[in-house]
């Protein structure tokens, strides 16, 4: 095998996000400088994808460059071999310095790694049969079942609309917002956020310009310009309720907020009072961050019944920037509403998706608990 050099696949360029000239150059650098590239092909192939999937793209091929290096073999000289005993160091099936990955983890950098090379006009040696075979005994090990982030609905895990709220939900989030400028955009961020079961990427990219109304109700509409499901760039619309509305005004007056983007940064002081108010749009990053923390202050206000401190890490770590999206589904569902409407109202393309994350909901409205609750008194 010839020895990999020390340079990596991927040109350093952390400081702006990854365009299509980026990924021209780091196909041409798993080619070598001796292979001639397509560039205009390999420009019109990205320019389909979004922001997320270049970034993604160029992630995963650092961590495929990576493992040539480790295994002292050129890029462009990789097998099948090579890339089957990647697989079996992702899923845990050998010992390896390669941290653990999600079946979907690793099924996404198998299918950005045959990119490379395809684009690059290279045999495609994560196509191979042992390759398959391997990717199906990482399946059969780690198993197919993603990993779902822990649903925040508006009132919590509750079979009655009209019960009180409990727990970890929108209701106990929404009182534990600070009353300054910060506690005012994360109230607008969670609200939007329920109304419109929008996406980190889509909530961030909001501008003032996108946002119509009130109404004489008071209910306003969010244009969403692009989202994962809309590569196009069609564009939907989402409703906002005239609470929403409300909230976004009060942060916007309070920020004084005329133009651009909507969610910004609020930059605070070390006693934790404000400093300022950011010209730029929140990172998507801070989505998750801002949930946790509010669960943090939830959970201190006394807000969330006696839940432990252990139960409350558990529940800061399965949170996620898609945790509202979850609860969103679940809360239609305990609505009765049918899959249909959840997936045009949420912008959902994959009814399957949608569905998973009713799974745990249905068993409490299914046959079975229909059953055992007319028996449950005899």
């Amino acid at each position: 095998m010839v020895e990999a050099p020390k340079t990596s696949l991927i040109s350093p360029d952390t400081g702006r996000v990854n365009g299509v000239t980026d990924i021209v150059r780091d196909v041409r650098n798993l080619v070598g400088a001796a292979n001639a590239v397509d560039d205009e092909l390999i420009a019109a192939a990205v320019r389909g994808w979004s922001a997320n999937t270049r970034r993604a793209f160029r992630s995963d091929l650092t961590l495929w460059a990576r493992w040539c290096r480790q295994k002292r073999v050129l890029p462009d000289r990789a097998d099948a071999a090579l890339v089957a005993s990647w697989v079996r160091a992702l899923a845990g099936i050998d010992e390896s310095s390669e941290s653990q990955r999600a079946m979907a983890t690793i099924e996404r950098y198998i299918v950005n790694v045959g990119w490379a090379y395809r684009m690059a006009g290279l045999p495609d040696p994560t196509a191979m049969p042992l390759v398959k075979l391997e990717m199906k005994a990482a399946r059969k090990t780690l198993g197919a079942r993603q990993r779902q982030a822990r649903a925040i609905r508006y009132k919590g895990d509750i079979s009655d609309f009209d019960s009180p709220a409990a727990g970890v939900c929108l209701v106990h989030l929404l009182k534990a917002c600070r009353r300054d400028e910060l506690g005012l955009r994360d109230a607008a961020l969670l609200r939007v956020a329920y109304d419109t079961g929008a996406r980190r990427s889509e909530l961030v990219a909001i501008d003032i310009i996108h946002i119509e109304g009130p109404d004489s109700d008071g209910a306003g509409t969010l244009f969403i310009p692009s989202s994962k499901t809309d590569q196009a760039g069609e564009g939907a619309y989402a409703y906002l309720s005239p609470a929403t509305m409300d909230a976004i005004a009060r942060w916007r007056d309070k920020a004084d907020l005329r133009s651009g983007p909507l969610f910004r940064r609020v930059e605070t002081h070390f006693d934790g009072s404000i400093a300022a108010i950011g010209a730029n749009r929140l990172h998507p990053n801070s989505v998750t961050l801002i949930y946790r923390r509010l669960i943090r202050a939830a959970w201190e206000r006394k807000l969330l019944g006696d839940m432990s401190e252990s139960e409350l890490e558990r529940w800061v770590r399965a949170v996620s920037s898609h945790s509202i999206r979850v609860g969103v589904a679940q809360d239609n569902f305990a609505a009765a509403e049918s899959l249909p409407a959840i997936m045009q109202a949420y912008r959902w393309r994959d009814p399957k998706t949608v569905m998973r994350y009713g799974a745990k909901l249905g068993t409490k409205s299914g046959a079975s608990a229909r059953l055992a609750r007319r028996f449950s008194d005899e």
